[in-house]
């Protein structure tokens, strides 16, 4: 089994973010970076699809060459080799990233790739479609379980829907976008670390993909939330409605 994942560089959840004067993009200065939340689960699935099937996990990045960390990251948890693909400048467009997964995508082969079902740092939720799009096979997303089904090259893939659960049958190779409760990722272990310095990162352009470097896609600015205003209490249910409606204006 090949199994191919995606593990995008992103900021620190828990980090606190803030916009440079320009407000055209962050202060990454003394900014922690780790593996996007739903690309780590999207590991852990394949490692444990590997640990029951065999075969090969192989991850993939598009990113700086710092980008290289996230990816040792995932080699630690169990993946066996990585291929980062180096883009400075372009990683907020899905186009972009999308082709450069497709093209390495095509020269690794593989019967499941597996990333998450979006990045926290933008938020698109596009490059799943736009690659299985490119590559002209069927996926599935917001996975909350995974199984394959013996020997017939199918996947079972469950999903959280509005009143219930709902399960697709696909065949490989496929996609499969994974969701928050897909599973726990595992910590990488002090063998496992040490094990990942001497596993394979092999690194390519964009330019060696063939892969154009001009983005459809441009932030014309960012800024931070506008802060939250201390509460009061009301002395009615009049004052409440009154304050919602000429001061909130919610109602």
């Amino acid at each position: 089994m090949k199994l191919l994942v995606v593990a995008k560089r992103v900021p620190d959840p828990e980090a606190k973010i803030r916009v440079k004067p320009d407000g055209n993009s962050i202060v990454t200065e003394q900014l922690k970076f780790v593996i996007n939340p739903f690309d780590e689960i999207a590991v852990e699935e394949a490692l444990r699809i590997k640990e029951k099937l065999g075969g090969e996990v192989v991850v993939l990045s598009v990113g700086p060459a710092e980008a290289a960390e996230q990816v040792r990251t995932a080699l630690a948890m169990g993946a066996d080799r990585g291929v980062l693909i180096k883009a400075d400048g372009v990683c907020a467009d899905p186009g972009i990233i999308a082709r450069a997964l497709a093209e390495v995508a095509k020269q690794e082969g593989f019967d499941v790739l597996l990333m998450g079902k979006q990045a926290v740092d933008t938020d698109y939720g596009q490059t799943c479609g736009m690659l299985a799009q490119i590559l002209g096979v069927p996926y599935a997303a917001f996975a909350c379980k995974v199984e394959v089904e013996g020997e017939s090259k199918r996947l079972a893939v469950v999903r959280e829907v509005d009143g219930g659960l709902e399960t697709k049958l696909i065949g490989m190779p496929c996609i499969v976008t994974a969701d928050l409760r897909l599973n726990e990722p595992r910590y990488a272990s002090l063998p496992g670390i040490m094990k990942a310095k001497k596993k394979e990162i092999r690194q390519v352009s964009l330019e060696e993909l063939g892969v154009g470097v001009t983005p459809k896609l441009r932030v014309e600015s960012l800024e931070e939330p506008p802060k939250r205003q201390g509460g009061r209490k009301v002395g009615s249910v009049e004052e409440l409605v009154r304050a919602l409606h000429d001061e909130a204006k919610v109602i």
